[in-house]
């Protein structure tokens, strides 16, 4: 009989995010639930981990504190004894957090008073050394999220960022005690010097294997979702297969990330897409949303239809410019998921999705309750089967930056 509960208890900060490290679970042998928000019920999760997804990535820092406190309650009461706060590898924040005050939370509700945090991945390329943050060996600063609409980041310097933010004390383990096998013993001497947080440098996967061995004895780790894939699972056991609903496909895309930008213009070259403007939808919300819906209507089938609101940074800018940040991205959002409940009530059952955000908006918009995590596509981003009030519907949340150029063509490929 199936263990039904769980021993980790994972809180993300966006819903990409959720899917990221709970796909990095599920490859080491972890049996992964994932839900969207806290769940308001008391039913038992039937895994060795769950990912509670929230988003609160870009909310007031005081709204994340107390989501991610409601999540780690929500977990404690499944039985989860060990905790993993995922944020994006590429440390998205701004000075006022969310990262530094989510984290400062956690040890405090916890009792613990040191943690560490690797936003490493180097599978998609995010490398940490000598406690800067670099994107395909690019410093941070210097990579295209220094260009990102809500949450630029432009210094890579991971524990100057990470103090302006934080109560904590904030230290660094250095790559070469990773190296000597000598990790465990630098963090007990950080801790002992009153660091409650520190930058882990880790440039392989070798790295994250032996950090995950020097850390098996704190009860709270934060990072990106590399080291999950590291993390030893209980005894593996078999679960059911994967079985995606079927029926006709979409793609829905609100990231400008360079990445989903390249994916996009590859995307086009075979599917028929469709651009959504916020100016637009500025002008006739309605009339804007109902005119994308229709053209998609008339072609929907096993071929994807594209409808994008992802731009070049200077069209982005001047939208912004024109409307106001905030009013601009929640025009998408919520254009990208009005359109997503009216293209699943015409049948669609196959959705991709690109941007935090977006995923976010999506997910909501669609009453999903839970993810049942399935193959990767690319590292951290897996399919899912999403099932919430409605059919369950085949859906793979594609943080912004991640995925190779020819992502959203070869997505459909991985589908049982």
């Amino acid at each position: 009989m199936l263990n039904a509960m769980p021993s980790l208890g994972v809180i993300a900060d966006d819903f990409t995010g959720g899917t990221d490290v709970a796909s990095n679970l599920r490859s080491a042998g972890w049996r992964v639930v994932q839900t969207i928000d806290v769940p308001d019920g008391t039913e038992a999760i039937d895994a060795d981990a769950v990912v509670v997804a929230l988003k609160s990535r870009t909310a007031p820092p005081q709204d994340a504190v107390l989501d991610s406190l409601a999540a780690l309650a929500w977990l404690r009461r499944q039985g989860c004894t060990r905790f993993y706060f995922k944020y994006c590898s590429t440390f998205d924040s701004t000075p006022r957090g969310n990262i530094g005050p989510v984290i400062d939370a956690l040890l405090n509700a916890l009792g613990e008073t040191f943690t560490i945090a690797c936003p490493a991945f180097p599978d998609n390329g995010r490398t940490v050394y000598a406690a800067h943050l670099f994107v395909h060996g690019v410093l941070l600063s210097e990579s295209g999220m220094r260009n990102h609409p809500l949450t630029p980041m432009t210094d890579a310097n991971l524990p100057r960022v990470l103090s302006a933010q934080s109560a904590s004390k904030v230290g660094a383990l250095n790559l070469p005690f990773i190296l000597r096998g000598e990790a465990r013993e630098a963090l007990r001497r950080l801790r002992a010097d009153g660091v409650n947080v520190a930058i882990t440098d880790t440039v392989t996967n070798d790295d994250l294997a032996r950090l995950a061995d020097a850390t098996s004895d704190l009860t709270l780790l934060t990072g990106g979702s590399g080291l999950a894939a590291y993390l030893t699972p209980p005894a593996e056991r078999a679960g059911a297969p994967f079985q995606a609903p079927r029926g006709p496909r979409a793609i829905l895309a609100g990231s400008c990330s360079p990445a989903t930008l390249a994916q996009l213009g590859h995307a086009r070259t075979s599917y028929p897409s469709r651009h959504l403007d916020p100016l637009d939808l500025a002008r006739d919300f309605d009339g804007a949303v109902n005119d994308v819906v229709t053209w998609a209507a008339a072609r929907l089938s096993d071929v994807p239809v594209v409808i994008a609101a992802s731009d070049e940074p200077a069209r982005v800018k001047a939208a912004q410019n024109a409307l106001g940040v905030e009013r601009a991205g929640t025009l998408v959002e919520d254009a990208l998921a009005r359109i997503a409940a009216r293209l699943v009530d015409l049948g669609v059952r196959q959705l991709g999705v690109a941007g935090g955000e977006t995923s976010g908006a999506v997910t909501k918009a669609l009453g999903v309750r839970s993810l049942e995590i399935g193959p990767a596509i690319d590292p951290g981003v897996p399919w899912t089967i999403a099932r919430g009030s409605g059919d369950p519907i085949a859906l793979a949340l594609k943080s912004g930056n991640f995925g190779g150029e020819d992502f959203l063509v070869r997505m459909w490929s991985v589908l049982p």
